[in-house]
């Protein structure tokens, strides 16, 4: 028999091997990454509990698990949202930080001022505490719609940060941006569509005064990742360089030229590979240098958005990681636009980037709680009398497997665990084809339906009493890989407490991989492989993809349920995109979300609570009336109480948990 190396088939990890009491928090910490992808906000304590760092090394951790516990205290159920907002202000230094690090080390003459893309997280509180917290830096917004562009001016007044206004425009948002230049505000209108250029012309005619002006060059650069194929000459937005020409010999003929100020371009989200970004970099130097020449004052150079994190903690150029650290990111940008700007005596710009997912993934964790699992009984059938022969066979075949664990192994002796490994495999092999031939007999009609059931119920303890004989095994010990690839089988599904199409989208839209974990009994070792299915009645509503070191998998190591007991999952790095992408399927709304705060004096503070929508709320959202649907319903159970098909305490009854289920969550209850 040919053996294959002691690891699991590709993309199928294995239970954690070994014996129990050689596991400690720290090996759950690595099994699932969290000292990889959570420097430096989320760790382990000693109690096998997930500890939260908001402020990263600067000191002051939280219990996750605990603080769960009290937020429940506060009826406040899951699934819930915590939002760390020291997290999100921690983001913004280590962001400015980097920056001015580079700046002084490779001594640009310029300077960094960042805006927030609205559009990655539209949460009042959100968006507010990036202003209030970025004001030191005259940190600023961007817009793609007209609705952002009301967020922007509501929030931004400090009249040194900048407004970026991206997306599409027409005459009414670009009339908004120049008078909101007469408010002190900063509105910069970026140039994406050529049509444009007449709008904004006609608009600052018409109103004696033009906005602050951008253009946003197509590069030639390629991008690689989820998101190369939206950068290039066929981009959706942006203008190629005759375009580019064209339009700087327009403003000037408009005599709006000294009012361009601003090179934008993007080179794609989740940048993985820095060489893409150098390579932008130069070209977008050299076409800035080019517009000062053509008489344009210019001033800024936003490289737009793109800034990676590591969500899988690989450090790879893998669509779910990056191979570059935010300072590298900074150096480079920094130091390439100089090496543009010196040769041509031109001043460095001021840099603006426009970086969401790496300010707002850290700051939220999602935690859900599990409702149930299923999987493959461990039960054995009892045996009946007169039993068929195949059914003889695998019960048989279950008692070889059983008395081989008796028999002991993995006591040190290596020649004694090969031969239990090989009776195990030769087990198998019988157990499989008794299980074939149940089939074939059920097909044919020789066996019944409960004599089907008693098969399968065999095959599966079989599988299972192996999986059990493995675990104990010495690790290292050469294992088959058809042996490996029982936990695999085994694998359980876990019944999630939420809509993956509402909090998570983005895993079912595009595949992103987002760290998922329990929060707690990290300090144990998971004995099971599953996956999770959400409540929605859509096959696709499910978590079945996970990082495993800058490769996919599709189960999790998962521990065993215990009655009476919660068991907590968290998922982490979504705080970017997941709640304003998400959708209203089967009509799970909003989750309770709650920004937390580190307390001066230890502890905590919750500043904010945003209660989750109610079924009466997302009713309403599909234009159903509650109070319609509820009389509707009390004319039923008349007539039901009429036919005496229905008591009047039962009507009541009813009508009281209608009126009940309008006012909760749409999830459900513990």
């Amino acid at each position: 028999m040919v053996f294959a190396e002691p690891t699991s088939p590709p993309g199928v990890p294995s239970v954690p091997s070994g014996r129990a009491d050689a596991w400690s928090a720290a090996d759950g910490a690595a099994l699932y990454g969290l000292d990889r992808w959570g420097d430096p906000y989320f760790g382990v304590g000693a109690r096998g509990h997930v500890i939260v760092q908001p402020r990263g090394d600067r000191g002051g951790s939280l219990d996750l698990v605990e603080l769960v516990r009290e937020l429940q205290g506060r009826d406040l159920s899951l699934p819930l949202l915590i939002r760390f907002d020291d997290i999100l202000e921690d983001r913004l230094e280590r962001l400015h930080g980097a920056f001015e690090r580079a700046i002084a080390q490779y001594g640009y003459n310029g300077r960094y001022q960042g805006v927030f893309p609205v559009k990655c997280n539209q949460q009042r509180h959100v968006v507010e505490q990036l202003v209030e917290s970025g004001r030191r830096w005259h940190f600023g917004l961007e817009a793609g719609s007209k609705a952002e562009l009301l967020i922007a001016l509501s929030l931004l007044d400090d009249p040194d940060a900048l407004l970026i206004c991206n997306g599409y425009k027409d005459r009414r948002y670009i009339e908004t941006a120049i008078l909101a230049r007469r408010l002190g505000r900063q509105p910069v209108v970026v140039i994406e569509q050529a049509d444009e250029v007449e709008r904004i012309i006609a608009a600052s005619s018409a109103l004696g005064g033009a906005p602050f002006i951008g253009i946003r060059a197509k590069l030639s650069a390629r991008s690689t990742g989820r998101w190369g194929s939206s950068v290039g000459e066929r981009a959706k937005f942006g203008l190629s360089i005759p375009d580019l020409l064209t339009t700087v010999e327009r403003l000037r003929e408009a005599g709006l030229l000294n009012d361009l100020r601003l090179l934008h371009f993007h080179v794609g989200s989740q940048i993985n590979d820095i060489a893409v970004l150098k390579d932008a970099l130069q070209e977008a130097g050299q076409i800035y240098a080019e517009l000062t020449r053509l008489g344009a004052p210019m001033g800024f150079l936003d490289v737009g958005g793109g800034l990676g994190i590591d969500y899988d903690g690989s450090r790879t150029a893998t669509a779910a990681s990056t191979n570059y650290s935010l300072q590298n990111y900074a150096n480079d940008v920094v130091a390439t636009i100089r090496e543009c700007c010196e040769p041509h005596g031109i001043r460095p710009p001021t840099l603006v980037s426009e970086s969401g997912r790496a300010l707002a993934s850290h700051f939220s964790v999602l935690v859900f709680d599990v409702l149930g699992a299923g999987g493959h009984s461990e039960t054995v059938p009892p045996p009946a009398e007169g039993e068929a022969l195949i059914l003889r066979n695998l019960r048989d075949t279950h008692a070889l497997i059983t008395a081989i664990a008796a028999a002991g192994g993995g006591d040190g002796d290596d020649a004694g665990d090969r031969a239990v490994v090989e009776q195990l495999q030769e087990a198998w092999n019988d157990a499989l084809k008794f299980k074939e031939d149940a089939l074939t007999a059920f097909r044919l009609g020789y066996l019944s339906l409960p004599e089907r059931a008693t098969a399968e119920g065999l095959t599966w303890a079989s599988c299972q009493a192996i999986a059990r004989q493995l675990e104990g095994l010495p690790t290292g010990t050469v294992i088959p890989q058809e042996l490996q690839a029982l936990p695999a089988a085994l694998a359980g599904t876990y019944y999630a407490n939420l809509s993956v199409f509402r909090s998570a989208p983005d895993t079912w839209a595009i595949d992103q991989l987002f760290p998922v974990m329990p929060i707690h009994r990290l300090d144990e070792r998971p004995s099971r492989l599953g996956s999770f299915a959400d409540l929605t009645c859509d096959s696709d509503g499910k978590i079945a993809r996970f990082i495993d070191r800058g490769q996919v998998k599709p189960l999790l190591e998962l521990h065993n349920l215990r009655p009476g007991e919660p068991y907590w999952i968290g998922l982490f790095l979504g705080g970017a995109y997941q709640e304003v992408m998400g959708n209203l399927h089967n009509l799970f709304g909003s989750t309770n979300a709650v920004h937390i705060r580190l307390a001066a004096g230890g502890g905590y503070r919750v500043d904010h609570v945003v209660r989750g929508n109610t079924n009466a709320e997302v009713l309403e959202a599909m234009e159903h009336d509650p109070d319609l649907l509820l009389e509707r319903l009390r004319l039923a159970s008349e007539q039901a109480i009429g036919r005496g098909d229905l008591a009047i305490s039962d009507a009541r009854r009813l009508m009281a948990h209608l009126r009940a289920s309008l006012e909760q969550t749409t999830y459900l209850e513990a």
